[in-house]
């Protein structure tokens, strides 16, 4: 039984920092790519990062290039999502996922996924 924990959301300032993590269990992780994913309240869930099965090719979307980082500890099994120069447009529930068939930009290619954090930014 895969399980995917996420941790580290809060309220926190525009230009303010956060790190979420995502602890998995259950599984071989470092068999798996994983990705973030967020869901604002009315909107589709979309994909923010994702990173290879080993660390070495990460993806991230546009709007977070630069601000946010996807990175990943085999030996702790946990996946990590620094978060730096917020702003109120990132405010969402952030979920991470795991994948056996590589990165995917669509929440389609994952196979497992977390109940998700939130992320609150204030203006």
């Amino acid at each position: 039984q895969v399980q995917l924990v996420e941790s580290g959301g809060g309220l926190v300032q525009a230009g303010g920092s956060l790190r979420l993590s995502c602890a998995a269990s259950g599984r071989t992780f470092s068999a798996y790519a994983m990705g973030w994913f967020r869901q604002a309240p009315g909107k589709e869930r979309e994909f923010v990062a994702a990173i290879s099965e080993n660390g070495g090719r990460s993806a991230h979307t546009d709007s977070v290039k630069g601000r946010f980082t996807i990175s990943r500890d085999n030996a702790k099994k946990t996946l990590y999502l620094q978060m730096n120069s917020l702003k109120p447009e990132d405010t969402a529930l952030y979920y991470c996922a795991m994948s056996n068939s590589g990165i995917h930009y669509s929440r389609w290619g994952y196979d497992y996924w977390g109940q998700g954090t939130q992320v609150t930014v204030s203006s």
